[in-house]
């Protein structure tokens, strides 16, 4: 692929400029503190809001699980939303502007041209899902005890592959069909759409949300009971539909007109 490296690097830079990736760090460093906080406070918050009646409200044992559950709950839903924002306009924006037909005059392809949006996204989403990971470890370990290390760095790893799926889908609606709006739209259709799915547990196995079981087991503790296989199916799948996704992209920005 002519020109990946450079373009890249350009990706890199414009995210830092263009302030990307310090926003979507930010956001993601503010799961992460309010995850833990949420599990510690929340009972009793709810206490003192419901007074008498909370006793009949089942609530759940404020401890480093509970944050656990949080921090996935969080990234699940505004994380997923960030990684669609994120790739919304990769190819879109490029082609509204007109920067996309003078990068490609130059000896680029157009399969480095999107290979470097998407690596560039997946690193922007691997340093803002690592810090926010690392801020929910910390805060979990002062609130509560601390938790194991290798099963949080095996969290962040999962919870990074299933943001990477939502942003490599919306990055094929931008190249497909050239509008921001249009990605955004199906980007988020297409996190309903597989939310939907992952219903049914046999299609959950294959899909970003057969992720988020073994990222809990593996963040709270002993893992004698973590089905390995449907660990190993989900994150399978998840690659299948990035890889499909980028295959996908390049094959319909190839036949676009820039």
């Amino acid at each position: 692929m002519s020109g990946f490296a450079v373009l890249l690097r350009k990706e890199i830079v414009e995210a830092w400029r263009t302030r990307r990736l310090p926003l979507v760090a930010i956001l993601f460093v503010l799961l992460g503190l309010i995850s833990p906080l949420t599990a510690k406070f929340l009972p009793d918050i709810l206490k003192a809001a419901l007074g008498d009646q909370a006793a009949g409200f089942p609530m759940p044992p404020a401890d480093a699980t509970q944050a656990v559950a949080q921090l996935l709950k969080n990234l699940g839903q505004l994380g997923a939303l960030a990684a669609i924002a994120l790739a919304m306009g990769a190819v879109s924006g490029e082609l509204d502007r007109g920067t996309a037909a003078l990068i490609l005059a130059q000896p680029a392809g157009r399969g480095a041209f999107l290979a470097a949006k998407l690596v560039a996204i997946g690193l922007v989403l691997a340093v803002a899902t690592g810090l926010g990971v690392a801020v929910a470890w910390v805060y979990t370990a002062i609130l509560f005890e601390v938790p194991p290390v290798g099963g949080w760095v095996a969290l962040f790893a999962l919870q990074w592959l299933a943001l990477f799926v939502w942003a490599a889908l919306t990055l094929w609606a931008s190249a497909a069909t050239g509008s921001t709006t249009a990605a955004a739209g199906l980007g988020f259709v297409a996190l309903m759409a597989l939310s939907m799915a992952a219903i049914v547990p046999a299609v959950a196995r294959l899909l970003p949300a057969g992720l988020t079981e073994p990222a809990f087991a593996l963040a709270t503790g002993p893992t004698s009971g973590l089905d390995w296989s449907a660990l190993a199916s989900a994150c399978a799948g998840s690659a299948a539909v990035v890889l499909v996704a980028a295959v996908g992209a390049i094959l319909a920005f190839r036949r676009r007109e820039l």
